[in-house]
């Protein structure tokens, strides 16, 4: 099985991701404060596997990143239906 590393900065659990995919060891993920996870073809997810993992393990909070030339609201509309995950999207300059 793959090893999956944390942070944890005081009481805070942080996941993030590498370029990857929603590989099934990031679905065992669990008590994550906030998740960072890779948008962005073809070396990391579509919006559609980022969805799907934050879906699996459910971070209190996640950040997309490297998603140039990504429809990253994508991810927001997908999770839209679940509260427990906020899905923070920052301006990529």
């Amino acid at each position: 099985m793959l090893k999956l590393h944390l942070l944890n900065i005081n009481d805070k659990r942080i996941y993030i991701a590498g370029d990857t995919e929603n590989i099934p060891e990031m679905k065992l993920l669990k008590n994550i404060d906030i998740a960072f996870l890779p948008v962005n073809l073809p070396y990391t997810m579509t919006p559609e596997m980022a969805a799907d993992a934050a879906e699996a393990f459910k971070p209190k909070v996640l950040y997309p990143y490297h998603y140039a030339g990504t429809d990253i609201n994508r991810i927001a509309a997908l999770l839209k239906n679940h509260k427990e995950i906020e899905v923070r999207i920052r301006k990529m300059e």
